[in-house]
């Protein structure tokens, strides 16, 4: 693993989870349910993430990654809602089960992203 990159897409991330997790969080205290919450974060982070990822992070920024970045933003969001569903009434509510899952799905996601979409034949 690249470290210069890991640390770089931890400190997009970071700023992209932040940026994401408030627009959800905001969501929900609007009276939004889960699905629709997760769906308004990801529509609002998505070209803002593109930019950050494969611009910053991964130094690879080119629109013709964009239909793979998509494709793993949609299947992130997918687990992402599975998951929360699941654990919102163990973790207390929504935006807890949401915090328990930023790491996690951070890792999961720099995995996709370093393996399917900012790959060096890409």
């Amino acid at each position: 693993m690249d470290k210069a990159r890991f640390l770089r897409f931890l400190v997009a991330g970071g700023i992209n989870t932040l940026f994401g997790f408030a627009v959800y969080s905001a969501s929900i205290a609007a009276g939004a349910e889960i699905w629709l919450a997760l769906l308004v974060g990801m529509l609002a982070g998505t070209v803002f993430n593109f930019f950050t990822t494969g611009g910053y992070a991964f130094r690879q920024l080119s629109i013709r990654r964009w239909p793979r970045f998509v494709g793993c933003y949609l299947f992130l969001y997918g687990l992402n809602l599975v998951l929360a569903q699941w654990l919102t009434p163990l973790a207390g509510g929504p935006v807890q089960a949401q915090a328990l899952l930023l790491a996690p799905l951070a890792i999961l996601s720099y995995v996709m992203m370093a393996r399917l979409v900012f790959t060096a034949h890409g």
